[in-house]
């Protein structure tokens, strides 16, 4: 009881900054505490202002124990460490468990953008004959679909600082409700190319929070290969429903109606999913507006930093070549097949179903191998497959043979977005991420709508085969893009 005593005076001494004029002379012994109490050297170590300068005195000699407080327990790391390097403990599918729902909303919405993004492919040579005009003219919906996903790139950050994530989820469903609303009215072609307007900004809103959603989840190849892979269904099964609609006598206009039933289920499940979002993210939320010294920064700073990015424009262009040769094959494979080998439009319509049921399986099946054997090096032989695939419905003359090599392009396709996505989200700070990944979906993503306009245009003057080089090009300079990124490496945060 003695030794205690002694023990607890001397620290009580210590917090009250009074002076020890003398060590205890002696200790005593016994079952309970057989460390002497700490001598005047350590007592020197214990002080506030030596903790960090080292002690005035010879170190204590070997063997004695130094007592722990709870403030040192607190500060194991540096100072520079514990003002620089915020701990992040990242969130998973379920902690918290909303999450699950989350991720099930983020697929929703994933899955209505496919539904839209290859509906088109179906329909357009039955838009051309409803408006009487031609391939030049009816690619003007790719042109505002393009404008859509490039306004989105300066709107997305702010709108999400002011009205929270679950509200910019809702405003991004209501911009798709507005323009499916439109198409279905059959209203005249100028109607039709606004319309493309709001779904490319509603489109590229939702999908740049749920790309940074998922890319911020404990093991992400996972969340990322179910959200890209649900974009993939409603791609697949948009032209099977497109094309039955319309070779049965219906309008095409008429495919909208389930558009828009699709959008309200996303708006209400997206809002009742996030609308706790902040609160459960406060840890990461407020590292998106803080630069790693802990001053403020503006939002249209992180902008102006991304923009500057080296990732970031590379990830842009690539996914500007990805998408642009994603859409165009989508969009313009129907048309190629009906004018160079004869196909019937009934038939061939489904051709487009197989190219995004085979980015679907890829998205599900392969995105998660792709990761363990590493995305820098899987990307590149996804890409060198899909061209070779390609050069093989450019060349071989069967409407059969074409059609199973078009679903083996998208195959290879499949897996490329959620790898890319997974990778930049590593290669960028924290800080930078929301607005980095935001830039990359919507100038990325708008590929998916110039290439299209583009190969239209050039298909009125040569024809539709224009498609397959263009595809071949693109595929060369995704190659050339994924080469230039940065090392892999920590993230600095």
């Amino acid at each position: 009881m003695m030794a205690s005593s002694a023990s607890f005076n001397a620290f009580v001494a210590i917090e009250s900054n009074t002076q020890i004029a003398d060590p205890p002379a002696a200790i005593k012994k016994d079952s309970i505490n057989r460390h002497p109490a700490p001598d005047i050297h350590k007592l020197d170590q214990l002080s506030i202002g030596n903790r960090y300068n080292g002690p005035s005195e010879p170190p204590t000699p070997t063997g004695v124990q130094t007592p722990i407080t709870p403030n040192e327990l607190e500060m194991t790391r540096p100072m520079s460490a514990v003002n620089e390097q915020p701990v992040e403990v990242m969130q998973t599918l379920t902690n918290p468990p909303m999450n699950r729902w989350r991720l099930l909303s983020a697929c929703m919405m994933c899955f209505g953008n496919g539904l839209n993004d290859s509906a088109p492919g179906a329909l357009i040579p039955y838009m051309e004959k409803d408006y009487s005009i031609g391939y030049a003219v009816v690619s003007l919906i790719f042109v505002t679909n393009a404008i859509g996903f490039i306004s989105a790139a300066p709107s997305t950050q702010p709108l999400l600082a002011r009205l929270g994530r679950a509200k910019t989820l809702l405003l991004a469903e209501l911009l798709m409700m507005a323009g499916h609303l439109m198409l279905v009215c059959t209203p005249p072609f100028p109607v039709v190319v606004l319309s493309f307007f709001f779904t490319g900004l509603g489109q590229a809103v939702n999908l740049a929070l749920n790309n940074v959603f998922c890319a911020n989840l404990a093991n992400h190849s996972i969340p990322l290969g179910l959200f890209h892979g649900s974009y993939g269904i409603g791609g697949t099964v948009s032209p099977l429903i497109a094309t039955a609609l319309v070779s049965t006598g219906g309008r095409w206009s008429s495919f909208y109606f389930i558009s828009i039933g699709i959008a309200v289920i996303n708006l209400c499940m997206a809002y009742w999913a996030y609308r706790h979002f902040e609160k459960d993210n406060s840890t990461q939320a407020s590292l998106l507006v803080r630069t790693l010294s802990g001053r403020r920064t503006s939002r249209w700073t992180l902008l102006k930093q991304a923009l500057k990015n080296k990732t970031t424009i590379l990830g842009s262009l690539f996914i500007f070549a990805y998408q642009g040769a994603e859409v165009s094959i989508s969009g313009w494979v129907i048309s190629f097949l009906i004018v160079y080998r004869h196909g019937d439009p009934s038939r061939v319509g489904y051709v487009t179903a197989g190219f995004w049921a085979g980015i679907t399986i890829g998205r599900f099946v392969l995105t998660h191998p792709a990761h363990k054997i590493g995305e820098k090096m899987a990307v590149i032989g996804l890409i060198v497959g899909a061209t070779l695939f390609q050069l093989l419905v450019w060349f071989v003359p069967n409407v059969v043979g074409e059609g199973v090599a078009v679903s083996i392009v998208g195959l290879l396709l499949g897996p490329i977005y959620p790898c890319s996505t997974a990778v930049y989200s590593r290669l960028v700070s924290k800080d930078i991420q929301m607005s980095s990944l935001a830039i990359v979906s919507a100038l990325g993503s708008s590929g998916g709508a110039v290439a299209p306009f583009f190969t239209g245009l050039l298909a009125q003057q040569a024809g539709t085969w224009v498609l397959h080089p263009i595809c071949v090009g693109l595929f060369g300079g995704m190659v050339v893009l994924w080469g230039c990124l940065p090392r892999m490496g920590k993230r600095k945060e």
